[in-house]
Formats: structure tokens, C-alpha cells, sequence
């Protein structure tokens, strides 16, 4: 795993959208098309503005989305499939959209997605660390043994309280308390994974993540297995970690 330190958020996203489109070119060329995976949340708007601006053949890209909360309408300013409609398929028209409609029933979601996943490797996946180092919405303990594509997860109260904080929701009463979220195990099969991690509110979980062995305590700890995974933070974010830490991975 590798650490880029980048000195304000804005600077996170260019950096990290100029990687991951060098990384879906190089795959559009090497085989026609490119297949990606795509995070959402507060977290990753500075990404987004810069990813969508990339000089990339969109009609050769075919995006999936990591989760959404089960039995939330895309018309909720909290649907993760509302997000990405506004911030990136409706911009820039890829080919093809896998997104999860969370009024579907949960289950015949999962077997339509994860038929088209099986069909081809996903080349890059972008996805974020969430305050209690959650990827996607595997909480912590993490199941990083769960060989299925999605499952119905239950959210912690960390995780829903970030999503107060996040301003999408009011309270816990308006939270939704399940979701569909791609496992651990299908995530790691991205060829390669870009994590973009910025704000303070993460500094606590970008360190436990390069402190600690992998643990399913700590789910982002997975990600250090990976052949190809470089995890992006501002100053704010990678605030807690010492010259030792940083020098370990970059």
C-alpha cells in the first residue's frame, strides 16, 4: 500500500483523479474498455470535481457503486445512486451504470449485480475510508472472509453517526439502519484501488489503518494486502501520523 500526502483537499482530488485516469486509459488500450468502482459520501466531492474534467473516452467505461441503503428512494438527498446520477453519470454518460436501486428488493439486487460483476475484472476501484475505517459499509468487525459480491450489512453506530455529521441525515431516527455493500473479499479483486481520504474527521482511522497488522477491527487494514492500492490524504487527514509512519509507505 502506498501513501500520497497532498496539502489541501483540492489538491487530493486532482492528484487522485489524474491517477485514475491514467489508470482507465491504460486499460481502455490494453483491452478495448475499462470497468470501475465508485465510492461516495462527503468525502469524495473533491474527486469528484476533478475526476469528471479527465480527458477519458467515457462510452469505454462501465462503473459499479459500492453500496446504498436498503429501501431508500434515489429522490433522497442521501441515495448514494442520486450522488452518483449528479456527480458523474449524468456529466459524463459512461457506457454502462450498474447502480443499485435501494427500493429493489435487496436479494435479486445482489444476484443481478453480481452476475454482471462475475462477467470481467473491475480495473480500478475508488473507494474511501470511513471514519471507523469501514471500505464500503463493512463495519468494523469486518468479514474479510465473505466470498459473496454484496450482502445486506447492518450499520454501526459510528458509521451512522458519521452520516449525521456528513449532513445527510438529521438525526439516528432519520438514518437508515441496513444497506447493500460490496464485501471486503470483492473489493480486493479490483486490479488496482485508489482510496481518497481527506478532512480531520479521518485522521483517527488513516492511523489506526497504517499502525495496526491487518485486523477486521480495523477493515481498511485490508487494503495493505493489495498488489496496487494507493491511499490519498490532505494534511488534515494524515494529521496524526509521524515521519516514521509516512516514510514506511511512500
Amino acid at each position: 500500500m502506498k501513501l500520497v500526502i497532498n496539502n489541501t483537499k483540492d489538491d487530493l482530488g486532482k492528484a487522485a483523479a489524474v491517477h485514475a485516469a491514467e489508470l482507465i486509459n491504460r486499460a481502455i488500450a490494453r483491452q478495448g474498455y475499462a470497468r470501475i468502482l465508485l465510492s461516495t459520501g462527503a468525502s469524495q466531492f473533491p474527486f469528484f470535481d476533478e475526476f469528471v474534467k479527465q480527458d477519458i473516452d467515457w462510452s469505454k467505461v462501465e462503473m459499479f457503486h459500492l453500496d446504498e441503503y436498503v429501501g431508500i428512494s434515489e429522490e433522497h438527498p442521501a441515495s448514494f445512486k442520486r450522488y452518483l446520477l449528479d456527480r458523474f453519470v449524468n456529466i459524463v454518460r459512461p457506457k454502462n451504470a450498474y447502480l443499485i436501486n435501494g427500493k429493489d428488493a435487496p436479494e435479486a439486487t445482489i444476484a443481478k449485480l453480481t452476475v454482471i460483476l462475475n462477467e470481467k475484472p473491475v480495473d480500478v476501484g475508488l473507494i474511501g475510508i470511513g471514519e471507523n475505517a469501514h471500505i464500503a459499509f463493512n463495519d468494523p468487525p469486518a468479514d474479510f472472509n465473505d466470498t459473496r459480491a454484496y450482502k445486506v450489512v447492518t450499520l454501526d453506530a459510528r458509521c451512522l453517526q458519521q452520516q449525521i455529521g456528513e449532513g445527510w441525515f438529521k438525526s439516528v431516527e432519520e438514518t437508515y439502519k441496513q444497506a447493500i455493500s460490496m464485501t471486503c473479499s470483492q473489493i480486493m479483486k479490483c486490479k488496482s484501488i485508489i482510496s481518497v481520504v481527506p478532512y480531520k474527521v479521518k485522521a483517527e482511522a488513516i492511523y489506526n489503518t497504517f499502525t495496526n497488522a491487518v485486523t477486521p477491527e480495523v477493515p481498511a487494514t485490508l487494503l495493505k494486502q493489495h498488489a496496487d492500492c494507493t491511499v490519498y490524504c490532505d494534511a488534515d487527514s494524515a494529521s496524526m501520523l509521524t515521519e516514521e509512519i509516512v516514510a514506511e509507505y511512500v
